[in-house]
């Protein structure tokens, strides 16, 4: 009989090794799946950020080009501005110029 009882015994050891297999590897393959779907579900929010920051972008490339022509004309009345001024001042002091060139010029030095 303690034969038989020590066979029991090691049935059964075999049977709750192989239950604790099964569990473990059921545990295994479930945290694999979670960690599947952990990825994918990263992986679309991941997506979704990326798509609304490009929309921003493009936005804001929108919105700043259309200032360009804005800064275009406000860059271009400034330019003629100054060309104006640069202008007036040239014809305010080219007879001083001439006349100091002339007296360069003409003098004669020992």
């Amino acid at each position: 009989m303690d034969t038989n009882r020590g066979q029991n015994g090691i049935q059964l050891l075999l049977a709750a090794e192989q239950e604790a297999q099964s569990i473990v590897n059921a545990a295994r393959n479930e945290k694999l799946a979670r960690l599947k779907q952990a990825k994918d579900e990263a992986e679309k929010e991941v997506a979704a950020f990326r798509a609304q920051m490009e929309l921003e972008f493009q936005q804001k490339v929108a919105e700043s080009s259309g200032d360009s022509g804005a800064n275009v004309k406000r860059l271009e009345k400034e330019t003629a501005a100054k060309i104006d001024n640069l202008k007036a001042e040239a014809s305010r002091i080219s007879q001083d110029v001439v006349h100091m060139l002339l007296k360069h010029v003409t003098t004669v030095k020992n």
